[in-house]
C-alpha cells in the first residue's frame, strides 16, 4: 500500500514496527538457552519474518528502507545467538554462525519476481496487468526521476540471467527466481532427505 505520493515508506515503517514488537514479546524465547538455534530461527521465520515481509511483492525498496529491514532481522539474529549489540560482532558472522546466505533483500527481490511472472502471465483484460502496464500521461518533474518497482525488478531479472517472456514457462522462471534463503542445517537435512 502506498500512499499520494506512490511511496511505501509508511507501509514499510509500519511493518518494520510490528515485527519489533512482536521480536519485544518473544525476547525471552530468542534469549534462551533451553530452546535451540533451529528452532528459535523457525519461530522468527514464522512469526516475524512472516509478517514483517508481507505485501514485500509490491514494494519499492530503498537503500535505506532496505537496510532498516535488515537491522530487524540482525536484531532477531543476534538474540537468537545471545549477542548483544555491545559486543561488536560484524553482521557477516552473524549470519555465518546461524548458518545463512544472502541478504533479507533478496528474499524480497525473489517475492517480487514471483509476483512479476504471475501478473504477466495473466490476460490482458485482467486489472493487475494494465496498471502494471499503465503509463501516466501527466508531465513528471525535473531532474532524474526516482527509481520505480519494476526498475528494481529488471535489475533483478538481470542479476539471475532472466529475460522478457521467460515467465511464460512457470518451471524455468521458478529455477530462475531460485529458493528462498535456508539456513545450514535445513540445506544439510533437505540433501539427507534426498540422497
Amino acid at each position: 500500500m502506498f500512499d499520494t505520493t506512490a511511496k511505501d515508506d509508511k507501509e514499510i515503517k509500519k511493518r518494520i514496527s510490528q515485527a519489533r514488537r512482536t521480536i519485544g514479546y518473544l525476547n525471552g524465547v530468542f534469549w534462551s538457552n533451553k530452546i535451540g538455534k533451529k528452532r528459535k530461527i523457525n519461530i522468527y521465520e514464522t512469526l516475524v519474518k512472516s509478517s514483517l515481509l508481507y505485501g514485500a511483492e509490491t514494494w519499492r525498496i530503498t537503500e535505506a528502507n532496505r537496510k532498516k529491514l535488515e537491522a530487524v532481522e540482525m536484531d532477531a539474529y543476534r538474540r537468537t545467538l545471545g549477542i548483544s549489540r555491545r559486543d561488536r560482532v560484524r553482521n557477516e558472522e552473524i549470519q555465518q554462525r546461524i548458518g545463512i546466505e544472502g541478504s533479507l533483500a533478496t528474499d524480497i527481490e525473489r517475492q517480487q519476481l514471483m509476483w512479476y511472472g504471475h501478473v504477466q502471465r495473466m490476460d490482458d483484460t485482467r486489472l493487475p496487468k494494465q496498471i502494471m502496464q499503465w503509463i501516466p500521461q501527466h508531465r513528471r518533474k525535473r531532474g532524474r526521476p526516482k527509481k520505480t518497482w519494476k526498475e528494481g525488478v529488471k535489475r533483478a531479472m538481470s542479476a539471475r540471467n532472466l529475460s522478457e517472456g521467460q515467465w511464460n514457462d512457470r518451471k524455468t522462471w521458478k529455477l530462475g527466481i531460485g529458493q528462498r534463503r535456508k539456513t545450514t542445517s535445513q540445506v544439510l537435512y533437505t540433501n539427507l532427505i534426498y540422497q
